[in-house]
């Protein structure tokens, strides 16, 4: 069974950085993709960005693009989501997860096994 574990955060000024990590495991992680969502209280959960091992799939969302940066260690089962230039707009919650390779990932129901998340605050 596959599970992620996340980690980082935090309190950042607007123009900070931060990176979030996600430590992958279980027997068929290689077949999955790393979803990174997050999400303000009282509203959907908004992809981010999503990775998986082979490369084949590594794309962001526009709003995040030229700021954020996903990437992987295959050596480390590990997913990190950088992110550079923070603006008060990227607070949220930022959760990590994990589900079997499929175009559409950018869509929450296509993930299974889901983070516990991390809060990330922008301060202007």
């Amino acid at each position: 069974q596959v599970q992620v574990v996340q980690s980082g955060g935090g309190l950042v000024q607007s123009g900070g950085s931060l990176r979030l990590s996600c430590a992958a495991s279980g027997r068929t992680v290689r077949s999955y993709v790393i979803g990174w969502f997050r999400q303000a209280p009282g509203k959907e959960r908004e992809f981010v960005s999503a990775i998986t091992w082979s490369g084949d799939i590594n794309d962001s969302t526009d709003s995040v693009k030229g700021r954020f940066t996903v990437s992987s260690d295959y050596a480390k089962n590990m997913v990190y989501l950088q992110m550079n230039n923070l603006k008060p707009e990227d607070t949220d919650v930022y959760y990590c997860a994990a589900g079997i390779k499929t175009l559409r990932f950018k869509l929450p129901r296509m993930y299974d096994v889901w983070g516990q998340g991390s809060q990330v605050t922008v301060s202007s």
